[in-house]
């Protein structure tokens, strides 16, 4: 687990802030790794078992379905439901995502621009950095998003690239930011990981997993046991409707 890094603790230099920074960096990279992974994973498993499974439940729930109705002489009101459903889905339309721009945001999208202006940087790599914010800016002024400028303006502000100079000091503090920066990004990657795995279908992969481990196949367990119960569906409805 990593300490934050205060910038009162002046007794760190700069190549021990860079040293730490490097280790940082690298697990952030693993981590970003492991993260990329396991969604490539998981998009696997879920195209795996869409083909293997679901298309088979979907057999099923229409044979279901048919019996239903069949057995409940629902076949009128399926076919008002449909008709109720296209006009919905025709009657439907999108709402406007544009607020109107107010004078508050006008004045904060202004102190943006001078703050943040790809013309005000001193490097290429502080020009990339502008240009990206300033993109954001534009859309979040666009749409009338006061909350959405400030919080641009507010990580321009603690950013490494908004502090000057290239005294010893100046380089402190950039490292002091990238180096929270950083540990901001490996706090929001086990975020993300967490929530990847609360999932149902992350679960469900785990149980395959874990099964296949032992050497039993849940998936094709599961397939058999849908290929039985469509062909007894399958007969059912077919004795229904001699």
């Amino acid at each position: 687990m990593t300490v934050p890094v205060r910038t009162g603790q002046t007794h760190d230099d700069v190549e021990s802030l860079r040293a730490r920074l490097t280790v940082l960096e690298a697990t952030l990279g693993e981590r970003g790794a492991e993260i990329t992974r396991a969604k490539s994973d998981l998009a696997a498993f879920r195209i795996r078992y869409r083909q293997e499974v679901g298309q088979l439940h979907e057999e099923l729930e229409d044979l279901e379905r048919s019996i239903a109705e069949l057995e409940l002489g629902e076949f009128a009101r399926r076919l008002e439901d449909e008709g109720a459903g296209e006009t919905t889905t025709a009657a439907a339309q999108p709402e406007a995502a544009l607020r109107l721009t107010s004078d508050a945001v006008r004045r904060l999208f202004r102190d943006v621009a001078k703050t943040i202006h790809p013309d005000l940087a001193s490097d290429d790599h502080t020009r990339d950095r502008r240009h990206m914010l300033m993109v954001e800016a534009n859309r979040a002024y666009a749409l009338g998003d006061e909350e959405r400028l400030r919080r641009i303006l507010d990580a321009w502000e603690k950013s490494p690239e908004a502090v000057p100079g290239s005294d010893p000091d100046a380089m402190r503090q950039r490292l002091i930011r990238r180096i929270a920066q950083v540990e901001e990004r490996l706090v929001a990657f086990a975020g993300e990981l967490a929530d990847l795995q609360e999932l149902p279908l992350w679960k469900l992969k785990v149980m395959v997993d874990e099964a296949a481990a032992r050497g039993k196949d849940l998936i094709a367990d599961q397939v058999r046991r849908l290929k039985r119960d469509i062909m007894a569906a399958r007969n059912r409805l077919d004795a229904m409707t001699l």
